[in-house]
């Protein structure tokens, strides 16, 4: 095998979000970086919905922004709607969600890439990687040309043995119209790692002039659209709705006399499905009670005439999608411009994992995104950036970059994965992280970007306005707490106005603001600030104020949660002489290899006594040492 002349510190193989994420972080923190992709013209795709952010999601886009990523500020310049989710619910679960211009989204981190310093990019298929005493050095592409590595991150999304399903129509493909790599998984098996098998899918794309929209209720974007980035100061990209239908009993009972003829239920799909994103087919067959589901009708950018019909995924033949999207009031004359299909394709069950994303029998073999059985462009995202981060610690010999679930939605998503895996695809939710009010959408930066900057990924200026902003919060809290609210006439007008119980003797200002029907206007009506302060500090200050008694609850529970984060395993500790432990549980030990008595607590199926017998455990090999 010839190999190119040059050496990198790192290779990505694959430039969806994972990669693209994947390859910045390392190249912006210093290493040489080669970013390889089937097809460049596809780099950074939205081959399902071209939307960013959503429950949970939204979280994770902030994260990888506020530790110095690019999804959010590219979504700033190609989004075509934004809306806050849960806006009547508390802030815990409070999400942003965008639509963008698919093509803008591709072109404009493309750019992005293209013009990073330390970062080559190059179109080739990879099929094997070169693997010396169980170490990692180098790739090989599809024409038998090698390039060195001693770091390869594979981030290939649905590409690995990609089969694509319209009907019993069936093709080689990692998406519509794209190669298949079937080389790469050969090799992944070969090298003993255990894939399985994983199904999603995308709905069908519609002529814009082929619908009456005037049958759908309009979804406008939020009147005062809020930057998904932290360094985007106003959004200026033209706002397009979406608009809401439904379909009906016709419809439904199409897709039901048609239910053999789907990939799905016909027998020729063999992956696992999500759950909570069932196709068409699922939701007829497992909610046969519903005479209606819900169909939004989403733009797919500003120049193209494609509408994403979100909620008729399906894999049926193209002669029952054209028959079932024109039984949807509104869309009777409906042009489809690209079918539905589902999609199978391989994955690694992440056990085989360190929390670094590194594989534990291949050194400098790190996984992210689809491959470990998740879905959405976020969760790939952020697995790219913390792979991407922990190839370049390595390469620096740094400490690995590891944020806990108390810290990071990315920390809830890496140890669920790594520590219980997943036999379906994964999706983040705000159900998953236990500390979520801690975690909010809106305090990302206070959380992490002092890490970022430690890792070279944020500037010395945008820490020093961080800190700066710190300070006023912390400042204005204070300040709040030290006001005493007399009595008089014009605060009770005020309270009255609110329908909020009079005051009768003085009462501090934090006390009343923590009443629902107060917001910060009570404070800036009686006892405004002596200083400027901008919109993020106030409500830093509002949340911090109204929710201390749950905050101050989480911080009890965090604390306990780090007590066992603490009590850390040795890495050669030998599970299987662990006296007092059920084989089955000695093996979920020696596969998992957990790195902390807290880790080895959220393990699938372990129970509080096996905790205690690891913990005397430990500490009598700790006490040999």
């Amino acid at each position: 095998m010839v190999f190119y002349q040059k050496t990198y510190d790192i290779i990505v193989v694959g430039a969806g979000h994972a990669g693209c994420e994947a390859a910045l972080a390392a190249a912006r923190m210093g290493c040489s970086v080669l970013l390889m992709a089937i097809d460049l013209d596809k780099l950074a795709s939205m081959p399902c919905s071209p939307s960013i952010g959503g429950m949970a999601k939204g979280q994770l886009v902030k994260e990888i922004d506020a530790l110095g990523g690019e999804m959010a500020k590219i979504t700033d310049k190609t989004a075509i709607q934004y809306r806050t989710l849960n806006t009547k619910r508390g802030p815990a679960v409070q999400s942003s969600r965008t639509q963008n211009d698919k093509i803008m989204y591709h072109t404009a981190m493309k750019t992005v890439v293209e013009k990073t310093a330390n970062l080559d990019l190059k179109q080739a298929m990879v099929e094997k990687l070169v693997v010396e005493n169980n170490s990692v050095i180098g790739v090989e592409d599809i024409t038998g040309f090698g390039y060195h590595a001693n770091n390869v991150v594979l981030a290939t999304g649905t590409f690995l043995s990609g089969l694509i399903h319209i009907g019993f129509n069936s093709m080689k493909a990692g998406r519509a119209g794209e190669f298949a790599s079937y080389g790469l998984p050969e090799d992944l098996k070969n090298l003993g790692f255990r894939l399985g098998r994983m199904k999603t899918g995308t709905p069908p794309r519609l002529r814009k002039t082929s619908i009456d929209f005037s049958q759908f209720t309009k979804l406008e974007s939020d009147r005062e659209p809020k930057p998904f980035s932290f360094f985007t100061k106003k959004v200026s990209m033209p706002q397009l709705p979406s608009y809401i239908g439904h379909t009906d009993r016709k419809g439904h009972e199409i897709v039901r006399k048609n239910l053999e003829r789907s990939a799905l239920y016909g027998g020729v799909i063999q992956g696992v499905s999500a759950r909570y994103c069932p196709s068409f087919e699922d939701k007829i067959v497992k909610f046969p009670e519903r005479v209606r589901h819900q169909v939004i009708l989403e733009p797919e950018g500003l120049e193209t005439e494609e509408i994403y019909a979100s909620g008729l995924g399906n894999s049926m033949p193209l002669e029952v999608q054209v028959e079932f999207v024109r039984s949807v009031k509104g869309l009777e004359q409906a042009e489809i411009m690209r079918p539905a299909y589902a999609v199978e394709y391989d994955y690694v069950n992440p056990i085989q994992l360190n929390p670094t994303l590194e594989t534990k029998s291949v050194s400098g073999l790190f996984f992210a995104g689809q491959i470990n059985g998740t879905s959405g462009y976020e969760e790939a995202a952020a697995q790219g950036m913390w792979a991407g981060i922990n190839a370049a610690c390595r390469v620096q010999k740094r400490s690995p970059f590891i944020l806990d679930r108390s810290q990071a939605y990315m920390g809830v998503m890496i140890d669920d994965l790594v520590t219980r895996g997943t036999r379906e695809p994964y999706r983040m939710f705000t159900s998953r992280a236990e500390y979520r009010l801690m975690l909010r959408e809106d305090n990302a930066d206070l959380r992490l970007m002092e890490t970022g900057y430690d890792l070279g990924l944020i500037s010395k200026d945008v820490l020093k306005d961080l800190k700066e902003k710190k300070k006023q919060v912390s400042r204005e809290i204070k300040r709040v707490k030290s006001i005493v609210i007399s009595p008089d006439e014009k605060v009770n007008e005020y309270l009255r106005k609110k329908g909020s119980a009079l005051i009768k003797n003085g009462v501090y200002l934090d006390q009343l603001l923590k009443r629902n029907e107060l917001d910060y206007d009570f404070v800036e009506s009686l006892a405004g600030s002596p200083h400027p302060i901008e919109k993020e500090v106030i409500r830093q200050v509002e949340i911090e104020i109204k929710y201390e008694g749950y905050i101050n609850r989480q911080l009890k529970e965090i604390d306990k949660f780090k007590n066992l984060e603490k009590i850390r395993i040795p890495i050669d500790f030998d599970f299987k002489n662990v006296h007092g432990l059920s084989n089955e549980l000695r093996e979920k030990f020696t596969e998992i290899k957990p790195a902390s008595l807290g880790q080895a607590s959220r393990i699938d199926g372990i129970t509080p006594a096996a905790i205690s017998v690891l913990m005397i455990a430990i500490k009598a090999a700790m006490g040999k040492r």
